[in-house]
């Protein structure tokens, strides 16, 4: 499967003094809850089912994330499943003080599985 240019990104936050760890830039786990949103809305364009994250795999801290830098989460649909669907995130940074370069700083693939009500895996549901 080719993937398709990486134009709109899925999410974009700025990241603020409050996600900030022992070392002064951005906490990975602060990054990580952003990647599995980006994820979730990416899987929410493929099914209306309720589905839950199972699998963060991959993960690549590439750059540090400083405070006032602009995180832009691409995502796109790598593979499904019977359950399951697989979705890659790519984050961008755009550095506060040159806000027109972008740097890779992070990506990751997720894995989310249908459930029922019971929260047990189902078959994937109609997908766009």
């Amino acid at each position: 499967m080719n993937a398709p240019p990486l134009v709109c990104p899925t999410i974009r936050v700025m990241m603020m003094p409050r996600d900030t760890n022992a070392h002064g830039t951005i906490f990975g786990g602060v990054i990580l809850s952003y990647i599995d949103q980006a994820g979730a809305i990416e899987a929410r364009r493929h099914t209306c089912q309720k589905f839950v994250t199972v699998a963060m795999d991959g993960v690549i801290f590439k750059e540090p994330v400083y405070v006032g830098d602009v995180l832009s989460f691409h995502t796109r649909l790598v593979s499904t499943g019977r359950t399951s669907m697989k979705i890659q995130v790519h984050v961008d940074a755009e550095r506060f003080e040159n806000p027109h370069v972008t740097i890779p700083v992070t990506e990751a693939t997720l894995v989310y599985v249908a459930i029922d009500e019971n929260r047990r895996a189902i078959p994937l549901g109609p997908l766009s």
